[in-house]
Order: structure tokens, then C-alpha cells, then sequence
């Protein structure tokens, strides 16, 4: 007898072992949702306000002037092969966006040290005056590398600031609400993209590059003023001290630590893949479209459509995304993304397939740009170093940045100037990044079907 109650005993205890330990994921995935977001006497992110909107509306403003400014990279390769660099190969032309956009990004880890250390004040302030300043000086650029320092520095370095400045102070005044808020301010990117690729184009025929390229600086003058007025951070930030030998192996460990958690360093290895495909059709679209016999003029409109579209694939997933899981909301988005790839992109070669693609990939390509930050946010185990973490996340994924376009440019070179390879390459890109979606997802709360 007692040896039966010490077997049904054991069963129990094995059964309770088995229960806890298909829990552990899912308690880890809640524990990493409540991370350290509130500091001591705090009662946390508010949600929501007017302080909170306020550094909503700031931020979009910065992020139309940095991520929108960059979406418009369609229109200046097109136009720099035709004009001004005539003599360069599409490849090498590719070279001036590629290393701008690449810069927007590595600049991560330096602006989320400074941000940790003072906010997001100063950020916004030094972003304004590069971004405002490189952007004039590339209305009198004439030399591939006056364009180079003007667009692919200068430029770069403000949209740095201003992107991470922005993105990561919205981060400390929302929880709950984090990803819809963050979708609403990668809007901003969006808007800019679609006036850009819209007016741009226009302008460049009735006034000049030179006027275009002033008016535009001007534009982001009134907007990034207002955001230098409201857009600031929730927490209480406490400068570091540190002497100058110490200060690079600071740096190092704060972008090796977070790496050191999975659900971290799997997501940067998915954003690393996805980034090397997801862009590509914004700066390839528009002379795809004219190869396969599109007018000139309705081909510039495939950018503006396609960003017109983002506009609610930045927003609306990040809405659902707070009700059904982001981990979840991004693998569906950026799966379909790659279908769409892979299965219109390739086969597509008259205008109403090539018209269709940019509605429909804009939407889903707009809710992986909104959804990686809120996901880095999602992990990140102490928000006090929200910074670091997404430094060291944007470390590992802008190497892809970089290479994706003149990798892109040779391969349509190499396909004697058509964009099979370029669009397969592409696909296959993409799809890996939302294999290591899936893993990092599983190594956050499981893989189960479960709000993730």
C-alpha cells in the first residue's frame, strides 16, 4: 500500500515537473514583457497623455525627415545614373545610398550609449543640424565625392541621430501600447517617403536638382523644430563618466552582453537577412518598371505608390500586434512579403503586375520597418539599457544594409542588365530572415501558438 502511494506520488511530482517546465518559455516571454520599464518611485510608462503624444508627434517628424528621406533612394540612384554620375557604373552609384542608409543604422550603438547617458535631447539637436546641413550641401554637389561626403556622411550621421534619438525615447513612454505607438511614428517615414517620391521627381524638371534640394532642406528645417521641442525621454537619465582607454571597452561590452541572450542575437540574425532583400525593390522598382516598358513618368509613381501603401502596413500591424502577439504579427508580414517576391516581383513584366507589387509590398515590407524596434523593446530584459540593446541588435543587422544594393547592382549587371538574379536573391534573403523570426520567437516564449 504505502508503496503504491509512493508511486502515485512520484507520478504527481513528474506530472508538476513536466507542467513547469512547458511553462518556463512562456513565463520568461512575461517576465522579459515587464521588464525594468519604470524606475524607482515610478509607476511606469504612462501609455498614453499628452507628455506621451507629444514625443509621438515629435518623433514622427524626426522619422520623415531621417527614414523618409532614405526611403526616396529609388529616385536619386534613377536620377543620379541619368544626370550627374552618367559615367558611373549603376553599382558604384548604389554605393552613395547603400552607405547612407548603412550609417542611419550603425550609428546604433553610439547614439543608444548617448542616449542612456542624456536622453534624447541632444540627439535630436545634432541630427538636426546634419541632417538639415548635409542636405543643403548636396544641392551644389557636382563630383561623385561631394555626394558622397553630402549625402552619404553628413546626411547619414543626422539621420542616425535623429531615427535612434526618436525611436528609442518613444520606446520609455509606451508598454502595452509600444508597437502601435512605434507604428504611428514609423508613419512618419512613410508620409516622407511618399512627398518625397512625389515632389521630387516633379521639381527636378520645373526648378532644378539645386532648388529641389533647398526646398527640401528647408521642409525638414520647420519639421525637425518642432521635434527638438518635444521629443525627450520618460526616464531620468545619469551621465557615465568613464576615462578614455576605458571607454571603447564599454562600448564592446555593452554591445556583447545583450548578444548573449538568444532571443536577442537570433532576432539581429533575422533582421541581418531581411534587411538584405527588403529594400531592394525601393531602390530597383522604379528601373525595373521602365526596362520592361514603363513610362518614365508612371514609373516614379511605383514609389509613391509603394510608400503610400507603408503607411498602413506601419501602423495597423503594430495595433493588432499588441493585441495577438508582435513575434507573431511580423512572421505572417514579413512571410508574405517574401511570397510576394517570389511569386509577382519575378513573373511580373508589364506595368499592372509591377503597379500591383508596389500597392501590396509596401504594405507588408511597412510592418517589418515599424515592428523590429517594438520586438527589440519586447526582449530587451532591463529598459534602462534600451540603448544598448538596440545598438547591439543594429551592429549585427546593418552590415546587410550596406552590401544589399551594390550586391543588387552587380547582379543585374551580371544578368546583362536584367532583375531575375537581383529579385531571387531577394526572395531567398528574406525568407531566411523570417526563419530566424521563428527561432528567435521560439527562444522568447516558445513555439507554441500563444500572444508573443
Amino acid at each position: 500500500m504505502s508503496l503504491q502511494t509512493q508511486d502515485n506520488s512520484s507520478k504527481e511530482d513528474d506530472l508538476s515537473q513536466s507542467s513547469l517546465s512547458t511553462s518556463e518559455n512562456q513565463n520568461t516571454a512575461q517576465q522579459a514583457e515587464k521588464a525594468e520599464d519604470s524606475t524607482p518611485h515610478d509607476d511606469g510608462p504612462p501609455d498614453g497623455g499628452l507628455c506621451a503624444w507629444l514625443v509621438v508627434a515629435g518623433a514622427w517628424c524626426c522619422l520623415a525627415c531621417s527614414f523618409g528621406w532614405i526611403t526616396c533612394i529609388g529616385v536619386f540612384q534613377d536620377y543620379y545614373v541619368t544626370h550627374q554620375l552618367s559615367n558611373y557604373s549603376s553599382s558604384t552609384v548604389a554605393w552613395i545610398p547603400a552607405t547612407e542608409t548603412f550609417l542611419m543604422f550603425a550609428g546604433a550603438p553610439i547614439c543608444g550609449r548617448i542616449f542612456d547617458s542624456y536622453g534624447a535631447r541632444w540627439l535630436v539637436i545634432v541630427g538636426s543640424f546634419f541632417q538639415v546641413f548635409g542636405v543643403m550641401m548636396i544641392s551644389l554637389c557636382k563630383e561623385y565625392y561631394q555626394f558622397f561626403l553630402a549625402q552619404s556622411i553628413c546626411s547619414a550621421i543626422g539621420s542616425s541621430c535623429l531615427f535612434w534619438g526618436s525611436n528609442t525615447a518613444v520606446g520609455t513612454w509606451f508598454h502595452k501600447r509600444r508597437a502601435y505607438a512605434l507604428g504611428i511614428v514609423s508613419s512618419g517615414s512613410s508620409i516622407g517617403g511618399l512627398v518625397g517620391t512625389a515632389m521630387i521627381p516633379n521639381l527636378f524638371n520645373s526648378i532644378g536638382f539645386g532648388w529641389t534640394m533647398r526646398i527640401v532642406g528647408f521642409m525638414m528645417l520647420g519639421l525637425l523644430i518642432v521635434a527638438i521641442a518635444t521629443v525627450k525621454s520618460r526616464l531620468h537619465h545619469v551621465p557615465k563618466r568613464f576615462s578614455r582607454p576605458s571607454i571603447a571597452n564599454l562600448m564592446a561590452s555593452d554591445l556583447v552582453q545583450p548578444l548573449r541572450e538568444p532571443p536577442v542575437v537570433l532576432l539581429s540574425c533575422a533582421g541581418f537577412f531581411f534587411f538584405m532583400g527588403v529594400f531592394l525593390p525601393y531602390n530597383f522598382l522604379i528601373s525595373e518598371s521602365v526596362y520592361y516598358g514603363m513610362s518614365q513618368e508612371l514609373a516614379n509613381y511605383t514609389l509613391t505608390i509603394l510608400s503610400a501603401t507603408s503607411i498602413f502596413g506601419r501602423i495597423l500591424p503594430g495595433w493588432i500586434g499588441d493585441r495577438f502577439g508582435r513575434f507573431n504579427i511580423m512572421i505572417i508580414t514579413s512571410l508574405l512579403s517574401t511570397i510576394l517576391v517570389l511569386a509577382l516581383w519575378i513573373p511580373a513584366n508589364s506595368n499592372a503586375p509591377n503597379l500591383v507589387f508596389a500597392a501590396l509590398y509596401g504594405f507588408s515590407s511597412g510592418a517589418f520597418v515599424a515592428l523590429v524596434p517594438a520586438l527589440i523593446a519586447q526582449v530587451c530584459t532591463d529598459m534602462k539599457k534600451l540603448g544598448c540593446y538596440m545598438g547591439a541588435a543594429y551592429i549585427v543587422i546593418s552590415p546587410a544594409i550596406l552590401i544589399a544594393q551594390p550586391v543588387g547592382g552587380v547582379l543585374i549587371t551580371a544578368d546583362g542588365g536584367d532583375f531575375t538574379w537581383l529579385q531571387f536573391y531577394c526572395g531567398v534573403s528574406m525568407f531566411v530572415g523570417v526563419c530566424f523570426f521563428v527561432l528567435s520567437r521560439g527562444a522568447h516564449g516558445g513555439f507554441g501558438w500563444s500572444r508573443i
